[in-house]
C-alpha cells in the first residue's frame, strides 16, 4: 500500500427524528472567562473523549475519531432534530421512481477533493460498491446496483422496493475518492491523511488534540469558523472544569447544575434534546460466542426489572433523562408504531425486584449464601464496560449495582480508555456495555431496527461487527426487517404487522436492556459565536459528537467580536 495515502492497516478490531422537545436553558448573572481560545475565528470542541487520540480518519472504522461531515461529506443532510427537506450536498436532486426500485441522482458540478482531484460520479460508485463488498460498515443495508450516469448523474437500482432506505444511503454514507481508497481495506486500515470534499480539512495532529482548517477550495464557500481544535481531556470532569475555565466553546456532556448553565457562566447556555436510548447492552448471543450469565435472556429482564430508574436519573443525570419505550420506538414522536401486544408501553421508573426474582427462579437461578443468585455453580456476577471519564455514566453503574444487589444481581464496572472500550464493543469482549441507541435520518423506528437487531451487521465473537455489536441472531426479526425495506414507508398498515413482530421478539429477547432515553445536552459558548441550533432554528441536532450534524452547525457558526 502506497505510504503517501497517509493509511496503514490494522488488525480487525422523508425525514428526521422530530417532536424531540428542545429546551434552551439560560439565566443571568456571574462571571466566567471567554472560552476556548483568543482567537475568534477558532472553535474549541471536546467530544468526550477520554484519553489521548489514536490517529485514524477511516469514517468506516468504529475506532474513528473524525472526519464525518467536515472531511468527508454524503450525499444529502437529513435533519435528526424535526421533520424538514433534506440539505444538498454533494448530491443536489433525489427522485424515486413510481415502484421504489430506481433512485436517480444528480450531483454538485465543479466540486473538487481536497488534493485538488476532480469529484465525479465515479466516486459514488465506488464508494457504494465498496459499502456492499463489506457487511460489517454497511448498516444500511445496501443491496442494489450503481452505475454512473455521466460524471453528475448516478442511477441506484434495486431488486425490490427500497424506499425506506433513501435516507441512510443518501445521508449516512460518507463518499471516498476511489484514486485513493481503491487499494484501501475499509474495515482495517487506518486513514492518517484524510482526502474529502468537506468544509475543512486536516490541519495537525497530536494525541492531546487534532485541528482542522477550513478548505479553501470548497464548493459551498469557505466557513467563518476558520479553525475548529478538538480536544481530548480525562473525562466529564475535566470538560466541565474546562467550561469554567473557558477554556472550550462547546461539549455535549454534563456539567454541575446544568439548568443554571447561564448564571453560572455567563458566557455559555445550555441546550437539550432527548433521542438518544440509554441502554445496558449485553453479548447476547452464544451460538455467536459470547459467553457469561448475560447470554440467558431471564437474565437481562431481571436486571430490567432491578433498576430505580428514577433515582438513576436523579443521581446520574440530574433529571435531564427521560422514559424509554421497551420496544425501543421513541417516545413520544414514536408511540404509534407501539404494537397492542406490548404490556409496557415504557420501562418501569420503580423498581420490582420481587419480579426479577421471579424471572430469575423460573429460569433455574437460585440465591446463595451471600445472596447473589447462582446456577450450575455460576454466580450472577456480571461486568459492564464503561469509558474512563464518562462521570454520568460511571455514577449510573454505581446506582445500578446498589440497585441490582437488592435483586440478587452482582454488576461490577469496568473502565477503559474509549479506544479500548470500542476494541471490547466491536470484537465482542465484553459481558455487558453502557451505551446508546441512536436514531436513524427519519421519525420511524425502522433504523433502529435495522441498525441494531439485523443479524447482517453482527459478527460472531472475535470478528469485527457492525451497529449490531450486541450479536443479536434472530432470523424472525431479519425477516421482518427486510419486508420493512420494501413497503412504502407511507402504508402503515402494511408495516405494522412486521413491526409487531419486531418488538414482540426483542421485547422477549432483550439484547439490549432498555435503561433512559438520554436528554442530551450541550454546553456552548454564545458570548464568542451566534448562530447554534435553537428552538427557532433547530437546523441540526445539537451533539459534538454527531458527526454529520456537527459539520453542519461548523458552517452556520459566526464569531462574535
Amino acid at each position: 500500500m502506497s505510504l503517501n495515502t497517509g493509511m496503514r492497516r490494522r488488525g480487525a478490531g422523508a425525514l428526521a427524528a422530530a417532536a424531540s422537545i428542545g429546551l434552551l436553558l439560560s439565566a443571568c448573572s456571574g462571571s466566567s472567562g471567554n472560552g476556548g481560545t483568543g482567537d475568534p475565528s477558532t472553535l474549541v470542541a471536546y467530544t468526550g473523549q477520554a484519553g489521548d487520540y489514536q490517529i485514524n480518519f477511516n469514517p468506516f472504522s468504529p475506532s474513528k475519531i473524525g472526519g464525518l461531515g467536515t472531511i468527508y461529506e454524503q450525499l444529502f443532510f437529513y435533519n435528526k432534530a424535526e421533520v424538514a427537506e433534506p440539505v444538498p450536498l454533494l448530491g443536489t436532486e433525489q427522485a424515486w421512481n413510481e415502484d421504489g426500485t430506481e433512485l436517480s441522482l444528480t450531483l454538485r458540478e465543479d466540486v473538487t477533493w481536497s488534493d485538488g482531484e476532480a469529484f465525479t460520479a465515479d466516486d459514488v460508485v465506488f464508494t457504494f460498491e465498496m459499502v456492499k463488498e463489506n457487511p460489517s460498515i454497511n448498516s444500511g443495508g445496501f443491496d442494489g446496483e450503481v452505475t454512473a450516469v455521466d460524471d453528475t448523474h448516478v442511477t441506484f437500482t434495486f431488486a425490490d422496493p427500497a424506499f425506506v432506505k433513501g435516507p441512510d444511503l443518501m445521508g449516512n454514507t460518507p463518499i471516498v475518492p476511489e484514486h485513493l481508497w481503491k487499494d484501501v481495506n475499509p474495515v482495517e486500515d487506518v486513514v492518517e491523511k484524510p482526502v474529502g470534499t468537506g468544509a475543512y480539512v486536516l490541519d495537525e495532529f497530536k494525541p492531546q488534540a487534532f485541528t482542522y482548517q477550513t478548505n479553501a477550495d470548497y464548493w459551498g464557500g469557505e466557513p467563518e469558523i476558520k479553525n475548529i481544535r478538538f480536544v481530548a481531556l480525562s473525562g466529564n470532569q475535566a470538560g466541565a472544569d474546562a467550561i469554567a475555565a473557558g477554556t472550550i466553546d462547546w461539549q455535549t456532556g454534563p456539567i454541575p447544575d446544568i439548568l443554571n448553565t447561564h448564571e453560572n457562566f455567563p458566557n455559555y447556555d445550555a441546550y437539550t434534546q432527548w433521542q438518544n436510548q440509554m441502554t445496558l447492552s449485553t453479548c447476547s448471543s452464544a451460538e455467536m460466542g459470547c459467553e457469561g450469565p448475560q447470554t440467558d435472556p431471564a437474565v437481562r429482564h431481571a436486571l430490567y426489572y432491578a433498576m430505580d430508574r428514577t433515582q438513576l436519573n436523579n443521581l446520574a443525570f440530574m433529571d435531564t433523562a427521560a422514559a424509554e419505550s421497551p420496544a425501543f420506538t421513541l417516545t413520544p414522536s414514536q408511540d404509534g408504531f407501539v404494537s397492542d401486544a406490548v404490556e409496557e408501553k415504557t420501562v418501569p421508573m420503580e423498581p420490582d425486584p420481587g419480579q426479577a426474582s421471579q424471572i430469575l427462579e423460573e429460569a433455574g437461578w437460585a440465591k446463595g449464601e451471600d445472596g447473589i443468585y447462582e446456577k450450575d455453580s455460576e454466580r450472577l456476577s456480571l461486568t459492564v464496560e464503561v469509558v474512563t471519564g464518562w462521570t454520568d455514566y460511571i455514577t449510573a453503574l454505581d446506582t445500578i449495582a446498589s440497585q441490582a444487589a437488592e435483586a440478587g444481581i452482582e454488576v461490577k464496572s469496568s473502565q477503559s480508555s474509549w479506544n479500548e472500550w470500542t476494541e471490547k464493543k466491536g470484537s465482542g469482549s465484553y459481558e455487558l456495555v453502557i451505551d446508546s441507541l441512536w436514531q436513524g435520518p427519519a421519525p420511524d423506528p425502522y433504523y433502529v431496527y435495522n441498525y441494531f437487531f439485523d443479524s447482517s451487521s453482527g459478527a460472531k465473537v472475535g470478528e469485527s461487527a457492525g451497529n449490531n455489536y450486541a450479536r443479536y441472531n434472530n432470523p424472525v426479526v431479519d425477516e421482518a426487517v427486510a419486508e420493512l425495506a420494501l413497503i412504502d414507508p407511507e402504508d402503515a398498515e402494511a408495516r405494522q404487522p412486521h413491526f409487531d413482530t419486531i418488538q414482540e421478539e426483542i421485547v422477549r429477547d432483550m439484547p439490549y436492556i432498555p435503561v433512559l432515553t438520554g436528554g442530551t445536552t450541550s454546553v456552548w459558548n454564545t458570548s464568542k459565536f451566534s448562530g447554534w441550533p435553537s428552538d427557532d432554528d433547530l437546523y441540526a441536532f445539537p451533539a459534538v459528537w454527531s458527526a454529520f450534524d456537527a459539520a453542519e452547525i461548523f458552517k452556520r457558526l459566526e464569531p462574535q467580536g
